[in-house]
């Protein structure tokens, strides 16, 4: 069975940082690519950050600069690192696996809070 267990959310002022984990269990971590996105009360989903198997990276232009997503194989592990956060960073995060690039992302955390305010 597989599962991605988020961690780190929480409540950060503007200007501060926070830095998201996510750990994987029940597959082959090495071999998947990993993705975050966040939901905002009342919006979408978005793409946050996305890194390749191989530690390939992009990230959305909204926080290009301020955000960081890196992984560690060995831990089963990929990471957000939140610098410079603002109020519209607020939203729940997800991590997701997928295997192949050309299809959807195959696996999906539950979910952390994180909330940006003074």
């Amino acid at each position: 069975q597989v599962q991605l267990v988020e961690s780190g959310g929480g409540l950060v002022q503007p200007g501060g940082s926070l830095r998201l984990s996510c750990t994987a269990s029940g597959l082959i971590f090495s071999n998947y690519h990993m993705g975050w996105f966040r939901q905002a009360p009342g919006k979408e989903r978005e793409f946050v950050a996305f890194i390749s198997w191989g530690g390939s990276t992009s990230h959305a232009d909204s926080v290009k600069g301020r955000f960081t997503i890196s992984r560690d194989n060995a831990k089963n592990t990929v990471y957000l690192q939140m610098n410079s956060v603002k109020p519209e960073d607020t939203a729940v995060y997800y991590c997701a696996a997928r295997y192949s690039l050309r299809t959807v992302y195959d696996y999906w955390g539950q979910g952390t809070q994180v909330s940006v305010s003074s």
